[in-house]
């Protein structure tokens, strides 16, 4: 039987991946489960899949395309594939879950009229 549960504190110990500046945490499908804290600066880049960030710790603002909004503990946020986006102005305990999934340039890009 696959894991079901993945507990915050193995998730905060687990390194990044070479290459990645996430921690892989779980995939099954399209969806893939992350552990993201930048330190410092967020240099991230867009991604060919949509995302979701469920922030557990830490504050700051988050910039998406051109949108720039305050977040903090609880908060959930949406990121559409090949959207530029970074976490600005953060909080050094800033620790937040990622999940990827859907298809390469996101459900809305996936042959749908308005994608």
């Amino acid at each position: 039987m696959s894991r079901f549960v993945f507990p915050l504190a193995e998730a905060q110990a687990a390194p990044p991946e070479p290459g990645r500046i996430s921690a892989r945490i779980f995939g099954q499908g399209s969806l893939e489960l992350r552990w993201y804290a930048p330190r410092g600066e967020d240099l991230q880049a867009p991604h060919a899949q949509d995302e979701v960030y469920v922030i557990v710790t830490g504050r700051g603002w988050f910039r998406r395309g051109e949108e720039r909004l305050p977040f903090g503990p609880g908060d959930a946020i949406f990121v559409p594939a090949h959207v530029p986006h970074r976490f600005e102005d953060f909080s050094g305990d800033l620790g937040a879950w990622v999940m990827f999934y859907g298809p390469p340039d996101g459900e809305a890009g996936a042959g749908r009229p308005g994608g």
